[in-house]
């Protein structure tokens, strides 16, 4: 923000996300801080609301700094109202999970040339494979790799994680048991599937357990709005898959669910993370219901080099909470 010439061309920064939600969220971040630096616009781009808007804002009052979904970013790109030449910055967040899609991919390749090569580009990630970070350099020139711990640990400090081994059929009635014992602020509860979670968060909601649910078939409206409604803690718990499940911080989450196990564990890595942000304490619970689930849970024990236990009778409330 400091490197932005406030009397120079716009936009100067694009910063590309996987999700509209977290899009949604950098904006704001822009925002908040902006207020400090005079003048700063920035302006969020995605799909779900009505393109001429965007095109008209665009052309009528250019952002500093431009966030959005790449399928967005490149329709407007493409017609002309989004100038991309005069970036000096060019940033994706969570660069693998977009890089893993074929589509997304593309897009990006096509937005990365339309920005020609006077930028600086940035690509974060908690996660990398190979295969992205081989990628990863093929769009950027001599580029400098920075690793901030070593991908082989994890290395959530302040986050207790546990496991409960069951029956697919006992799944409910132990996370109600637990949302009735446990002293949380705000919880996460992910699911494998939309109809999953969506019959879930109604069964949440007909036990007097008021909740939320996100997930894909969600109008953009909604979704943004159910993702404020959570931020600003009007309602305590979010049932959702995994489009939540990387780079959305909500301050007050201190317990996740894993009612459904992760694909894998870097997705694990990034639901449990939800908790135990900002360095404060978390509760991580993860279900495991069949073989498949075992395995996964095999699998994150492996590859992070930790032992996570069975969960027990009673949690003390001092591991998860600050107060």
């Amino acid at each position: 923000m400091h490197q932005i010439d406030f009397d120079g061309a716009k936009p100067q920064c694009l910063i590309l996300c996987h999700t509209r939600e977290l899009a949604f969220q950098i904006t704001k971040e822009f925002e908040r801080l902006g207020k400090y630096f005079l003048n700063l616009r920035t302006e969020t781009l995605y799909g779900g609301v009505p393109v001429v808007q965007q095109r008209e804002k665009l052309t009528q009052d250019p952002p500093h700094v431009a966030v959005g979904t790449p399928g967005r970013v490149l329709d407007l790109a493409k017609s002309g109202h989004l100038k991309l030449d005069q970036l000096k910055f060019f940033v994706l967040d969570e660069c693998d999970k977009m890089l893993e899609q074929n589509d997304m991919r593309d897009d990006i390749q096509e937005i990365f040339i339309k920005t020609k090569h006077n930028k600086q580009v940035c690509m974060f990630s908690a996660t990398m494979t190979e295969e992205s970070r081989g990628i990863c350099k093929k769009f950027m020139r001599t580029p400098m790799e920075i690793f901030i711990d070593d991908q082989k640990k994890l290395t959530l400090h302040g986050l207790s994680q546990y496991y409960s081994q069951l029956v697919e059929k006992d799944k409910t009635k132990t996370l109600l048991s637990l949302l009735y014992k446990l002293n949380y602020n705000q919880t996460i509860i992910f699911c494998k599937s939309i109809e999953r979670a969506k019959f879930l968060n109604d069964i949440l909601n007909n036990m007097d357990l008021p909740s939320i649910a996100i997930h894909r078939r969600m109008s953009q409206e909604d979704r943004i709005e159910k993702y404020k409604e959570f931020k600003e803690f009007k309602k305590r718990i979010l049932v959702a898959t995994n489009i939540i499940a990387r780079g959305i911080d909500i301050e007050r989450v201190n317990v996740v669910f894993n009612y459904d196990m992760p694909e894998d564990s870097d997705t694990y890595l990034h639901r449990v993370g939800r908790a135990g942000r900002f360095g404060t304490k978390g509760l991580a619970i993860s279900f495991v219901a069949t073989d498949d689930e075992n395995k996964i849970l095999t699998d994150i024990q492996d590859r992070f080099a930790i032992k996570i236990p069975s969960l027990p009778e009673t949690i003390d409330q001092t591991v998860y909470r600050n107060n």
